[in-house]
């Protein structure tokens, strides 16, 4: 693999309490996997070997105002938030986690769809940047990060999915996900993004 990280954006997707940890509120949903597949730990060795590289790094949260009163929930996913009350702004578990802490140079975007292009502004902040190739690790595999990927894809970038960073409610929803974007995009590990980064660096592989 091949990666520059002067036209290269990570991807980190909704890397938030009440998405990823134990007291969230699709915890049910998220969590065991999330935990077995050390999402979070595989997500932060991306992150620092992104900043180690000075690529961009891009964090997508969802988030709604408090009444929910801008929440369209016109999936049953969707419906879950409406029914729980989560991942309003100003909510603890509506930000990214602490492991996770985005830095000031950062790009934290907030969308309100499943994916991250619909109704935001992700696609013009990554062209103005020059990027054109999109590394994707996050929750869940099937829904924010497909989805995202997948009109990644049709806007023209070079799609590559972390699969060993990201995770879906059960492993097999991960892995169907995984074959499905694997006529899409180029599905890579961790091991493989870090020593495509360092070889940019330093000219020989680690």
């Amino acid at each position: 693999m091949e990666l520059d990280p002067r036209t290269t954006a990570l991807v980190a997707v909704h890397c938030q309490g009440d998405v990823v940890e134990p007291t969230g509120a699709f915890a049910d949903f998220f969590y065991q996997q999330v935990t077995e597949r050390k999402v979070i730990d595989r997500i932060a060795t991306l992150i620092t070997a992104a900043r180690t590289a000075h690529t961009t790094i891009v964090y997508t949260r969802v988030a709604w105002k408090p009444d929910l009163s801008d929440l369209d929930a016109n999936s049953p996913l969707l419906g879950i938030v409406a029914q729980s009350g989560c991942l309003k702004e100003g909510s603890e578990l509506a930000e990214i986690i602490e492991p996770l802490t985005p830095h000031d140079e950062d790009i934290v975007l907030t969308h309100q769809r499943i994916g991250a292009f619909a109704r935001t502004d992700l696609d013009t902040i990554l062209r103005s940047k020059g990027v054109t190739t999109l590394l994707f690790a996050g929750v869940a595999t099937n829904a924010s990060v497909e989805g995202t990927a997948r009109v990644a894809g049709d806007l023209g970038y070079r799609v590559v999915i972390v699969e060993d960073a990201c995770s879906a409610a059960t492993l097999a929803a991960h892995q169907a996900s995984i074959d499905s974007l694997a006529l899409l995009a180029e599905i890579s590990t961790v091991d493989e993004v870090r020593a495509a980064l360092a070889t940019t660096i330093t000219g020989t592989p680690v």
